[in-house]
């Protein structure tokens, strides 16, 4: 963030927060406050107590009410103040974010950087019908713009405008009956509604309950609360609880995290990209454009093989370096916990084709397989002196669209990267691996909860995994456009070929030879339809899609106007 400014010759429209907004900014502050007072003057308190048919209470309370009346005094001029001098605007280029009264904040927002857009509803805002609106950029921590608070429907139609100028689409204004139209001189939108979107996954409650009693860190903790609770008995003494409470509190704090984040958990696709919401106090909508994903992974732990239970995950550009617990335990997260058909449906929504002739097979060996089932390339068997429980597991497969990694006996886990996201790719060698002839290969993406090291491969067959994947990530860096990506997964009908335009150019020199052409990317082996037995049940004909299918739920025409907006 720096102290970037609009163009001058840029006319933006600065816009106010809603007038409670330092309220609910400042209320823990009021109450940490509070609580340091009582705390310093307990001594006081408790002598008033005691003295308490001496004291003039008359007096007391006139001193009380007048300092609580003072504070209440400078807070509001203090908030007055603050809410004058903070204003937010959306230029052509950027999302403009001033604040401050004795130290001025400018922050600012590039378009062409944002990641991610959330709308977040903590709960004392709920009740007054706010909502404040997140945007995160490619950056580290403390990179994001929060402009809070806003009315809620208000925050939905800026978070609107922001995706839309982000993607290159003119915002569509409001008319008087408040259905979007297109601005002046603007590109043709595709023809949906702005908040179409259709609901594809759903956690229910009790699934989401039942995954968290069989997880490992439940079952650690309460075996930590009977060893406790067992060592207290014995000593006679609360000393082990009372030592281990921070532990503790951290440990449930954790679970009580993954908890609300999974809670009333929906995942859709809309015209913006992924929209995710879920939260329990604290409700969240976040919207994730596919093209900012980076890596997908599905965890399966022991204690879930037998429900056929997955978890998925994402790396996602802008949640790199969350700020805050409830970031670290939803905010990569695609599906907190659901059936394999689920599962494949949540990596359908970024990653449609795996490009291979034969995708049931791949998956199978990819989830439940070992060896070279799927067509892995696997760790040797030198491997199992230095990993004797998962060397079989442990496998890595090149696609023509990504690179899948596969580990863990256990807990079953597969890192899927696609080509035109890989950052980087790293071949590295330990002493003991050096040794044995081992090497591990990693293709390095943005920071995330999915790990994408493939683990003891042969030295030869790992510097043959490295070029090969160099040389299919090279190939592969195109970008897809939203509207590309909405006709991919059918939110709108492909589009007719455009017409001529009817404006005449300004007259300019004369340039020999032809236009220059427009690269196409890469083109997809040509498969009919998808391929029968996978998972989910193949959709019916409907927009054609580059490349087999992974498992898309159902044929998604263009939502109805009264389809969840």
């Amino acid at each position: 963030m720096s102290t970037e400014q609009p163009a001058p010759e840029e006319h933006v429209e600065w816009r106010r927060v809603h007038k409670v907004t330092p309220v609910l900014q400042a209320w823990k502050v009021i109450v940490a406050v509070f609580a340091v007072l009582v705390w310093q003057n307990v001594e006081t308190i408790t002598e008033l107590w005691d003295d308490r048919d001496t004291v003039n209470w008359t007096l007391v309370l006139l001193i009380g009410g007048g300092a609580i009346l003072l504070l209440l005094l400078v807070l509001a001029v203090y908030s007055v103040l603050s809410w004058r001098m903070m204003r937010y605007a959306v230029g052509r280029d950027a999302v403009f974010l001033h604040s401050g009264i004795l130290f001025r904040q400018q922050r600012h927002a590039r378009l062409n950087r944002i990641q991610a857009v959330d709308v977040v509803q903590p709960l004392l805002a709920r009740l007054f019908g706010l909502a404040q609106l997140k945007i995160e950029t490619a950056g580290g921590g403390g990179s994001s713009v929060v402009l809070a608070f806003l009315k809620e429907e208000e925050a939905q139609r800026l978070r609107r405008e922001v995706l839309d100028r982000a993607a290159g689409r003119a915002p569509a204004a409001p008319t008087a009956d408040g259905a979007p139209d297109e601005a002046p001189g603007a590109a043709p939108a595709p023809a949906v509604h702005p908040e179409a979107e259709r609901e594809l996954l759903e956690v229910p409650t009790g699934r989401l309950v039942g995954s968290l009693l069989l997880s490992g860190s439940m079952i650690g903790l309460v075996l930590l609360l009977v060893g406790l609770l067992v060592a207290a008995v014995v000593t006679g003494s609360p000393g082990p609880l009372f030592g281990a409470l921070p532990g503790i509190f951290g440990w449930g704090t954790y679970l009580w995290g993954r908890f609300t984040g999974g809670f009333n958990f929906r995942a859709a696709i809309s015209p913006d990209g992924i929209r995710l919401r879920y939260g329990l106090l604290e409700q969240r909508t976040q919207t994730v454009p596919p093209g900012r994903i980076h890596a997908v992974g599905l965890k399966q732990p022991l204690l879930w093989r037998r429900r056929g239970w997955w978890r998925v995950e994402v790396n996602v550009a802008g949640y790199s370096a969350v700020e805050t617990q409830t970031e670290s335990t939803t905010g990569t997260v695609l599906l907190p916990v659901g059936t394999r058909g689920e599962a494949l449906t949540a990596l359908w929504l970024v990653l449609p084709d795996l490009g291979v002739a034969d995708p049931k097979a791949v998956i199978d060996g990819a989830l439940e397989g070992e060896g070279q089932d799927g067509g892995f390339l696997t760790s040797p068997r030198s491997a199992r002196w230095l990993d004797p429980v998962s060397w079989r597991r442990n496998g890595v497969q090149l696609t023509d669209r990504a690179v899948l990694v596969r580990r863990g006996r256990l807990s079953r886990s597969l890192a899927i990267v696609p080509h035109e996201r890989t950052q980087s790719l790293a071949l590295s060698q330990g002493p003991l691996e050096r040794r044995a002839g081992l090497a591990n290969i990693a293709p390095a993406t943005v920071g995330g909860p999915v790990s994408t090291t493939a683990h003891h491969l042969g030295a030869m067959t790992a510097l043959a995994v490295l070029g090969e994947a160099s040389r299919m990530s090279r190939e592969a860096r195109h970008r897809e456009s939203p509207e590309e990506w909405m006709e991919r997964v059918g939110l709108v009908p492909p589009r007719a070929p455009a017409a001529p335009p009817v404006d005449v150019p300004p007259a300019g020199p004369p340039v020999a030879g032809p236009p220059p052409a427009v690269d196409a990317p890469p083109a997809g082996p040509p498969v009919v339809g998808p391929p029968a037995g996978l998972p989910l049940d193949p959709p019916p004909a409907g927009p054609a899609v580059d490349g087999p299918l992974l498992g898309a739920p159902a044929d998604l025409p263009p939502p109805a106007p009264h389809e969840r907006r």
